[in-house]
């Protein structure tokens, strides 16, 4: 569907030869009665070189201002010689504005008014005084007429200019909501992080707290009990037992998150946990990521892993960490047995609950006999 510009673009360029060729039937049906031969052979290349320079114009050979003020005078003499070529003239109405701008615009259009008030008083020059004054009243009418139409069409310039500006504002508008949006989104996520970071800190000191009243008390008193009596081998092995159950109390304290994480990269983690036994594919430059975050993806690496070797008996296992701008996605592929309806002690719903701490999700495909697809996507949050 074409717009009302280009179907008045298309009249700038193609609706000259309709006009023209109208104006000539209409004059020739009057040719006789107010042109002489001499005025008619004059007419003639007159009109073959106003139909070359529509051609000329259509064809983008020659500029808009300088076909106008060529077209111009070749009309007014054709109505000069014959009132019906008036027609043609009447083009000057229409694209005086669209091809020229300030002073000339309304010189142009005068030309115009003066070549019509002369055509429709009876044709130019005026031959009595009757003529003279209803060439005058002509000229006055149609000089009002073009002073309306042009304020008219410059009140709809302007009412298309100011639309226009609205609609680059409201685009601009939409452009920085939708910046904001995506910003907030960002926030959310990194608050809901940093949210569930502070409540793992505040579980691992009370655990801490927990072990060093109960358990680690507890031993420390077993061993001072035990000491009192190393004469039995028994006894000192009792002894070594708890000193070993001790440091494994006191390490368990620090060991709350995934120890492979601690000097190594979430690529080279995973590397680890996969062992031979899936093939790993690392996309988008990997960088590290927030503590939290690059747990989570381990933790639920690590359960589709057992899922799929212990439970769904797959050949073949493929992991792919992907970064992107603003999500890292993590997607565990195997050909196992798949399944209907996971069962309770697949973990699956551990997984997705992992991925939803860190305000992430998990999707879950599987089917009997043609294996399962895990793929947990989380926001892209730095190493702070």
């Amino acid at each position: 569907m074409t717009t009302l510009q280009e179907q008045w673009e298309r009249f700038h360029r193609w609706g000259p030869f309709g006009l023209l060729l109208l104006a000539t039937l209409m004059a020739l049906l009057i040719r006789e009665e107010v042109m002489s031969p001499a005025e008619e052979r004059t007419a003639v290349p007159l009109l073959l070189t106003a139909l070359a320079l529509q051609i000329l114009h259509a064809t983008g050979k020659v500029p808009g201002p300088l076909y106008y003020w060529i077209r111009t005078p070749i009309a007014f003499v054709l109505t000069w010689l014959n009132p019906f070529f008036c027609i043609y003239v009447a083009l000057g109405y229409f694209d005086s504005q669209y091809y020229l701008s300030g002073r000339w615009a309304l010189a142009g259009s005068f030309v115009t008014v003066f070549t019509m008030a002369g055509a429709q008083a009876g044709g130019l020059p005026p031959e009595d005084f009757g003529q003279v004054a209803a060439f005058v009243g002509l000229f006055v009418l149609n000089s009002a007429l073009v002073f309306i139409f042009t304020g008219l069409a410059e009140r709809e310039v302007d009412q298309a200019r100011v639309q226009a500006e609205t609609i680059t504002e409201l685009e601009r508008t939409n452009a920085r909501l939708e910046q904001v949006l995506a910003e907030n989104a960002g926030l959310q996520a990194q608050l809901l992080v940093q949210a569930h970071e502070a409540g793992v800190s505040d579980e691992r000191r009370r655990l801490a707290a927990e072990i060093h009243d109960t358990i680690a008390q507890g031993l420390t008193g077993v061993i001072t009990q035990l000491q009192a009596a190393e004469d039995n081998e028994h006894v000192r092995r009792a002894t070594d037992l708890a000193r070993e159950s001790l440091r494994e109390a006191r390490r368990s304290v620090q060991d709350l998150a995934p120890t492979r994480l601690e000097h190594g990269t979430l690529p080279e983690a995973l590397q680890e946990v996969a062992d031979g036994r899936a093939h790993l594919t690392v996309t988008g430059t990997a960088e590290p990521l927030h503590d939290e975050l690059e747990a989570a993806l381990l933790r639920i690496a690590q359960e589709a892993l057992a899922n799929a070797t212990r439970h769904a008996h797959a050949n073949r296992i493929g992991v792919t960490l992907s970064y992107m701008d603003d999500e890292v996605t993590l997607d565990i592929r195997d050909d196992g047995r798949g399944f209907t309806r996971p069962s309770r002690g697949f973990g699956l719903t551990a997984m997705r609950e992992r991925a939803e701490r860190v305000a992430g999700t998990l999707e879950i495909e599987s089917e009997p006999g043609r294996g399962t697809a895990v793929s947990a996507r989380v926001p892209l949050i730095r190493h702070a």
